[in-house]
């Protein structure tokens, strides 16, 4: 952060770091409604995975993360008309976990090309607006990229780094 408290957090556009798709050892995603219930059902989700992949002290962390990054996909990508779907039938929110042997990535994917963009820091006390504050926090790193090819939109993801073992 700034020396005065009022730096905007600059998400990060770029594609994930380096990581062998070969090497992914587990993966699991869901698609989401598109009304504020699914934030609850992505955290459901989560859990149940990162039960099964014994993900140690990152647990909680990984769990807040999701839920910001669902709750901003639903609050500011979809489109206020609250369909749940695009003309094509699909899910227009989607959720990635994916899991190497010493790092997690949770990937949000919605149908909106703008950038994702944290509140002001100047009001902590403010009921919005801290989400990315709180992705950057608990994450290793985070960063959006847009879409290409036939799917329309961008994912915003967060990386969590495992400790061996785990």
């Amino acid at each position: 952060m700034g020396t005065n408290g009022s730096t905007m957090l600059k998400p990060l556009r770029q594609g994930l770091p380096p990581l062998d798709p070969a090497a992914v050892s587990s993966a699991a995603s869901c698609a989401l409604p598109a009304r504020y219930e699914a934030v609850r059902e992505a955290r459901q989700f989560t859990r149940r995975t990162l039960e099964q992949w014994d993900v140690g002290d990152r647990f909680d962390d990984i769990c807040l993360v999701v839920s910001e990054l669902v709750t901003n996909a639903l609050r500011h990508a979809l489109p206020g008309d609250g369909g749940c779907c695009g003309a094509d039938q699909t899910p227009q929110v989607r959720l990635h976990l994916m899991r190497w042997t010493e790092r997690l990535v949770c990937a949000v994917r919605d149908p909106s090309h703008d950038t994702p963009v944290a509140g002001s820091s100047d009001d902590f006390s403010a009921e919005s607006g801290r989400g990315l504050f709180l992705v950057d926090s608990f994450s290793d790193s985070w960063g959006w990229h847009p879409l290409a090819g036939t799917l329309n939109g961008k994912v915003v993801w967060a990386l969590f780094r495992l400790q061996p073992g785990e």
